[in-house]
């Protein structure tokens, strides 16, 4: 968490912004864990400061602030990162505030709880080298199924884990890879070389089903209330969950008590045996 859903509505959240200049760059003291911040802040004030914002974008999990002169913003939440345009959760999370003039937004705020968060000045060509071809496969609304098949389909990994690969698919996480995988009628430890083409295509769809499900509801908010929206408001997706944390609840597709909860990769994953059978 944050993943694509919520990284995404946080992109559209700040839209606002475009157009307007960066007038300051505030680094804000923190006596939690301090999140990366590249370049040193005195180099990423000189290149940020009067800079006009021309566009919002998103590479998987990333948003990407892109300025005039072609260096972009590229901020990754990872675990409890917060992008804001209003109050944050609390001040002393605080990370970084980009003070804005010439548009109807005065302050965009970096917030992150666990600080694992970063925030980093890219020119043009480190976008494409650190995020380019290579670093990050085709992102998880637009990626075909047999692009999908081409990434992970000789692999002896389990799907469930596979999925988790930004190499292969950039934007998919733990919780939505348990989503999907039951709306596709696919069991998380299936190995990826024992897949069959109409499986791929079902993971496919339903890959992209779930994420804009999810999109429309501006993400999840779990139940340790850190995920908010660039209002600070909760998303609504979590009330949606077909499988993810309703470990010994009722399957929405079968109506029978089966939801299980096992450990892959170190990661919770929930699926139905009954609807999603291991062959």
């Amino acid at each position: 968490m944050p993943e694509l859903p919520e990284v995404e509505t946080m992109r559209r959240g700040i839209l606002p912004i475009v157009g307007s200049t960066i007038s300051d760059v505030n680094f804000v003291r923190s006596r939690f864990r301090k999140i990366l911040i590249t370049p040193r802040s005195d180099q990423f004030r000189r290149k940020a400061i009067g800079q006009k914002v021309v566009d919002i974008g998103r590479l998987g999990k990333r948003i990407l602030i892109h300025l005039a002169n072609e260096n972009a913003i590229v901020i990754e939440p990872r675990m409890t990162g917060l992008v804001l345009l209003s109050s944050p959760p609390d001040e002393e999370h605080l990370r970084v505030g980009f003070q804005l003039e010439h548009g109807p937004v005065e302050m965009l705020w970096f917030w992150d709880r666990r600080g694992l968060g970063t925030v980093r000045l890219m020119s043009k060509q480190d976008q494409q080298a650190r995020l380019g071809s290579g670093q990050l496969g085709p992102d998880a609304l637009t990626i075909t199924a047999e692009q999908l098949r081409e990434k992970l389909g000789k692999s002896r990994r389990v799907i469930k884990v596979a999925l988790l690969d930004q190499k292969a698919i950039a934007g998919v996480g733990n919780l939505y890879a348990s989503e999907l995988l039951h709306v596709a009628k696919v069991h998380p430890e299936t190995r990826c070389d024992r897949i069959s083409k109409k499986q791929w295509s079902a993971i496919q769809s339903a890959m992209v089903d779930v994420l804009q499900e999810a999109i429309q509801h501006e993400g999840s908010t779990l139940s340790d209330g850190t995920y908010r929206n660039a209002l600070n408001i909760e998303g609504g997706y979590q009330n949606c969950h077909r499988v993810y944390g309703r470990d010994g609840m009722k399957c929405p597709r079968c109506r029978t008590p089966t939801i299980q909860r096992i450990v892959q990769a170190q990661r919770s994953t929930f699926f139905c045996p009954k609807c999603q059978k291991k062959r």
